[in-house]
């Protein structure tokens, strides 16, 4: 492929010809001209674009109705695709490379190609090396990598002498599939049965291994699939999106299980959109870049703290490319003091009964214009005093009278599946001033304005729910898990809109997540909470943000420092001299 060749991409999902009676056809320059840039052929309905007539323009991308349609410019020289889906679809470039005794973590945006990579790798996908017409050849794999970092392992795949393990990304779609109940899942998977003990012990699976998966959370899922893939014996692992449903606590007691699982015989390729995990669990670090839906390449292996720094300044050196017009700066324990002293509101102390779980509430005070930040594990109370702040739930020993009005997202998105984004966002109580000045192009939900809730991903969804939850007018802004489905850019996207959203208005808000940095990025203050899982939890005083992740992080024994470029806090790998130096100073957060 030669340098700014362009990439035409089509989203059949969206396009809708007989609507606009193929607007992109008859506006096209090219077209006018005689040329057959896009025709129509029979008997699909749908335009193909010739990528080599495409003068790029723009037109056909800017006047399409339903935002169907790319024209990317590359603006870098790519060889022919590794794996191409079809005419005008997504295309992959390049994949992340693995080596035995390591974890490489891998990091991008959502839709450039990670999963399709994993995919490769694990045997599930031969790729067809650009040539979507014809089923992908493992012989014509095994020469295009001849000579290349990745043939052993091609060739292991193509004589299985590879095996290999993975962790997918939906564990929500395995009650569809699995109908047995957890013990016979587990019991299936040959091995060690002193392993198997440890691992349902270490995962806390003992109670689940008689339930079916259509009786498990999300966050019970999760840990099953964790369990049933560590199970396997294999030289390679893969995981893809581990702390999806998980609490923080839960994540790193599991990465400390992952890296245990490493050694000179195996290797391990991690997806990873928490940073703080992904920092404390890999060697390295691989960046996936591109555009959403259109093209990926996944760039050299760098050190972990090399590759997350250059994935947040949005430039990566070695491959002499920007990825991002912008870089992604934290402010330092430092700096952020809270300079808010006008009080917004207060809250009484109370306590609130769930069955046999017990809540108990400190006071707490909130300034004008401030966003606090709300840690814990699950199943200590979290949401339960966001309803009862939101007054979905009653206090049992008092009546909670704020006189103020609240806007709720909640963790589990409920929004009219029939309706339209659009539709959504003209109801007469959005600010259309905050909507239009914070929201709508910050969170790119334009191109998704025309599409039905129901046809919505997780990540859209999510997207939409917090944009509509802080476009309501309202005093309290009350946002329950926020990162769920998210990649990286679009968490700090989100924690932008909703800091900019307070502190345009000067309300408040209270954020619930389990991204340690993107509570780190978002938080004024902090509202820990503490207690024994399911049984009783208690709401502390809210706290400056290094007093509160420094209780926290007492606990779970994991200590945090302070990276100079970009202020972020970097996890220290378990037992390094850093880590033992801010144990033995009792300072688990952020230092220098």
């Amino acid at each position: 492929m030669q340098k700014n060749e362009r990439i035409a991409i089509l989203d059949k999902d969206k396009c809708q010809p007989k609507s606009c009676n193929y607007l992109c056809r008859n506006l096209c320059p090219g077209v006018r001209m005689g040329e057959k840039t896009i025709v129509v052929q029979q008997p699909s309905i749908y335009p193909v674009i010739d990528e080599k007539l495409c003068t790029g323009c723009g037109i056909c991308q800017n006047r399409c109705p339903q935002k169907a349609i790319s024209i990317i410019n590359i603006g870098m020289e790519l060889e022919f695709p590794l794996h191409q889906y079809g005419k005008n679809q997504f295309r992959l470039f390049s994949l992340p490379t693995v080596e035995k005794g390591f974890i490489t973590g891998v990091i991008g945006r959502n839709g450039t190609g990670k999963t399709t990579a994993i995919n490769i790798l694990s045997g599930n996908l031969i790729p067809n090396l650009g040539d979507y017409s014809q089923k992908g050849d493992m012989r014509k794999v095994l020469e295009y990598f001849s000579g290349k970092a990745l043939y052993n392992h091609f060739e292991g795949l193509s004589n299985k002498k590879v095996k290999v393990a993975y962790k997918i990304q939906m564990v929500e779609k395995i009650p569809s599939i699995y109908k047995k109940t957890v013990g016979e899942l587990l019991d299936g998977i040959t091995g060690d049965s002193k392993e198997k003990e440890k691992v349902i012990e270490e995962l806390e699976l003992a109670l689940l291994l008689g339930k079916t998966p259509e009786q498990l959370s999300g966050g019970e899922l999760q840990r099953v699939a964790i369990a049933s893939t560590l199970l396997k014996d294999a030289g390679l692992y893969f995981f893809d999106e581990y702390t999806t449903f998980l609490d923080i606590r839960q994540r790193f007691r599991i990465a400390k299980i992952l890296r245990g699982k490493i050694n000179q015989k195996n290797s391990m390729l991690l997806i990873e959109h928490d940073l703080a995990i992904l920092d404390y669990i890999s060697d390295f670090v691989q960046v996936f870049f591109g555009q959403k839906g259109g093209y990926g390449v996944c760039s050299n292996k760098k050190t972990t703290k090399k590759g997350i720094n250059e994935f947040l300044d949005g430039f990566l050196k070695e491959e002499n490319i920007r990825i991002r017009t912008y870089s992604i700066i934290f402010t330092g324990t430092q700096e952020k003091v809270v300079t808010k002293n006008q009080e917004y509101f207060s809250y009484p102390s109370f306590t609130k009964r769930l069955g046999e779980f017990r809540l108990m509430v400190k006071e707490g005070q909130v300034k004008k214009g401030e966003v606090i930040g709300v840690l814990g594990p699950n199943a200590i109370g979290k949401t339960t005093f966001i309803k009862t702040l939101a007054g979905i739930e009653k206090a049992d020993d008092k009546t909670l009278s704020l006189n103020l009005k609240v806007s709720y997202k909640s963790q589990y998105i409920e929004l009219p599946e029939d309706r339209t984004v659009k539709d959504l966002f003209m109801e007469k109580d959005i600010d259309q001033e905050i909507l239009g000045l914070e929201l709508k192009r910050q969170l790119e939900l334009e191109q998704l304005y025309e599409q039905k809730i129901s046809e919505l991903s997780g990540g859209e969804l999510q997207k939409v729910a917090v944009a509509y939850c802080l476009a309501k007018t309202a005093d309290i802004y009350l946002i329950d898990e926020p990162s769920a489905f998210l990649d990286v850019e679009q968490r700090l996207a989100i924690s932008t809109a909703i800091k900019n959203v307070i502190i345009r208005t000067e309300k408040c808000a209270f954020v619930v997540d389990h991204d340690l940095l993107m509570l780190d990025y978002i938080s004024d203050r902090v509202l820990l909470f503490d207690g024994v899982c399911g049984k009783q939890g208690t709401a502390e005083k809210i706290a400056d943000v290094q007093e509160a992740f420094n209780m926290f992080l007492s606990t779970e024994e994991l200590t945090f420092r302070q990276d100079p470029q970009t202020k972020r806090p970097r996890a220290n790998k378990q037992d390094s001299q850093k880590d033992k130096e801010q144990k033995k100073e009792n300072k688990y957060y952020y230092t220098m």
